[in-house]
This record gives structure tokens, sequence and C-alpha cells, in this order.
């Protein structure tokens, strides 16, 4: 699908236009032109791309590319070719890669591309058209400023959901670690090491659109664009923040483990140490020799019984003055 909007120089709003006036508008090179390439099929791609653009080869192989695409920022002279990615938030963001963006930016023109069937900050930016006018009418940096910072914000709750799963797990361990919880925690770390991937280029991007001096990027735009960066700087911080607490949670785990073997292992000790001397007594008195004195005596049994019990006593009130237990 493609969705497309055209802002006129002499400010008239024009939506949804077809190939053959996107092709046009392009080659006038006036007003601000933004498309929106939505799960678009080859020749959808090909036809914006290649054929009324004339985007380099190796940016709309990127594009076409199935795989992880790094995030990153091409300069091809009279645009600019970024790769940014999106965080499914509508679903277990760790079961798929993050959703990727393309964005070509020119000087009247945005080209956005993405092959998800939904991508948050497209729709967010698409829903601002109606009642934010500065989206258009500040260029087209100043629009793709709108949609890398709708990227960015969505970040934030991913985060918040995080953090609560973590005082939740770390509870959890306090209380009665367990091997589910464990699984648990380490999906958490897996979730975390995803996010900082995710985060980590895109920040090097971004500091590039707001420190370079891109001709499509106006003085105006990179203080926009810088505040989107602090916004990620804060955002990796919190990302060390819960990878250190994951750390901590797992260190906790295996201390309650450990203290917990310790102390099973510590009770069957105990036990086998107090047997020890009973099953002696009872070997003793269990070898059946013809002339042993106790065999014909009548309280013998008696008497082995009262050893027994004398040594298990005394056993436990020696272990408790050592603290053993």
């Amino acid at each position: 699908m493609i969705r497309s909007v055209y802002l006129a120089p002499h400010q008239t709003i024009k939506k949804d236009l077809s190939l053959a006036e996107i092709q046009q508008l392009a080659a006038n090179n006036q007003g601000l032109l933004w498309v929106s390439l939505e799960q678009p099929d080859e020749t959808e791609l090909l036809s914006i791309l290649s054929e009324t653009f004339h985007f380099h080869p190796l940016a709309i192989e990127d594009c076409q590319s199935q795989g992880y695409q790094v995030p990153k920022l091409d300069d091809f002279g009279s645009y600019l070719f970024i790769i940014a990615h999106a965080i499914p938030i509508d679903q277990h963001f760790d079961e798929s890669d993050p959703l990727e963006l393309d964005i070509f930016l020119g000087k009247n023109f945005l080209i956005t591309n993405f092959r998800s069937p939904r991508m948050g900050p497209i729709e967010a930016v698409w829903n601002r058209l109606s009642v934010d006018e500065r989206l258009l009418n500040h260029g087209t940096d100043f629009l793709c400023h709108a949609i890398l910072d709708a990227v960015v914000d969505e970040y934030m709750p991913v985060l918040d959901h995080m953090d609560d799963t973590l005082e939740r797990l770390e509870e959890q361990v306090l209380a009665r670690p367990t091997p589910t919880i464990l699984s648990q925690v380490l999906e958490q770390k897996h979730n975390i090491m995803f996010f900082r991937r995710t985060i980590t280029p895109q920040r090097e991007v971004i500091n590039r659109l707001s420190r370079d001096e891109f001709p499509m990027v106006d003085r105006h735009s990179r203080i926009y664009f810088r505040d989107i960066y602090d916004h990620l700087v804060r955002i990796q911080e919190l990302t060390e923040s819960l990878r250190d607490i994951v750390s901590s949670v797992l260190d906790i785990y295996l201390n309650s483990t450990s203290l917990r073997l310790n102390e099973i292992m510590k009770a069957l000790t105990i036990v086998s140490t107090i047997f020890l001397p009973l099953s002696f007594v009872a070997g003793v008195y269990g070898m059946n020799y013809k002339y042993m004195p106790e065999l014909s005596w009548r309280f013998g049994y008696l008497f082995v019984w009262i050893i027994f019990v004398t040594i298990f006593v005394g056993m436990l009130v020696f272990f408790k003055r050592r603290n053993w237990f």
C-alpha cells in the first residue's frame, strides 16, 4: 500500500496521490512530498524508489533485504538514507527482530518504507497531520524528526514493563527461588541485550543528524534531533541500569539456591552422623557370637537402646552448641 501527502508552495494539502502524480511532483521538486510505502510489493517498491526517485541501488537493495539491517545513515549527496528500528510493543518483542523503518530524506521529499503489518510511529505521525500544521510547514527534516521521535517514544513503555517485571522477579527470588523464576530472569536478560542492540547504533544515527551539517537538515531542525539524542542517551542509561538489576537478581538466585543446598546438606550430614555410631552399635550386637556376654543378659536389649538414645541426644547437644543447625 502507498500513502502520500503533498504540501504545495501555496500551502494547499493533497493526500492519496496517484503514482503518476507522485512522479510528476518528484520531477518538479517543489513543495513537500511524503510517500509512505507500507508492506509494498516488489512492483510498488521499485516504481517509487528506482523509477520515480532514482535512488542508489545499494539503498534499494537494503530496502528489499529481508534480513536484519543495522541502524545506519548513508549520505548520497542530494538525500540521506536512514535505517531506524521500532519496537513491536503489541507483541512479545523478543520473539522477533525489531521493526525496520527505511527513510529517504531529501530537501523536498520524504520517503518511508516498512514491511511489518503495522508501524506505530508512522500511524502516530499520520494521525497528527490533521491537527499539527508544523509537521508539513517546517520542511521534510522536521517531519523526519517527528517520525524518529515517535520511534524513540515507544521505547519507554517497553523499559517500564521490563522494570516492573524485574522488580516482581526480584521479590519472588527472595521469597522462594525456583527454576521457573530463573528461566524468566534469563529471558529478561535476553530482552535487555536485544534492546541494547537496537538502541546503541541508532543513537549514533541521531547524533549525526544533530551534529553533521547535511544540506537537507537545517540548523533549526538539528536542535530537535539533539533532543531525540538526549532521550536515547537517557534510555541507554536506563537499559544499563536494568542490566545491572538482572545481574543482581541472578546473583541473589544463585546465592539463595546455594544457601538452601547447604542447609539441606547440613541436615543430611547431621542425620548421617547420628546414625553412624548407632549402626556401629547395632552391627556389634548383630554379630551373633555364641559366647558374647550380653546375649544372655536379661536387660541387654534395653541397655542397647539406652546407648542409642544417649548417643543421639549427646550428638544433638554437641551440634547445637557448635551452631551447626
